[in-house]
């Protein structure tokens, strides 16, 4: 399992939360991340890879 972190964003790009989460792979990452998208963009990363980001407003996934 690999070891990644969900970064909720707030105002001015702000970090306001982080998720840990353990997954296989990116894939599955990404949709665990997805899961936590409401208000706020979500930002994943492994390590100091970004992975995706995910726009609360459109409802879109941006692969890093």
């Amino acid at each position: 399992m690999t070891t990644y972190r969900a970064y909720i964003v707030g105002p001015h790009s702000r970090s306001i939360g982080v998720v840990n989460l353990d997954c296989a792979d990116d894939d599955q990452a990404i949709t665990s991340a997805g899961r936590l998208v409401d208000h706020h963009d979500v930002e994943l990363w492994q390590m100091d890879r970004p992975v995706a980001r995910f726009d609360a407003g459109s409802k879109q996934v941006f692969r890093k």
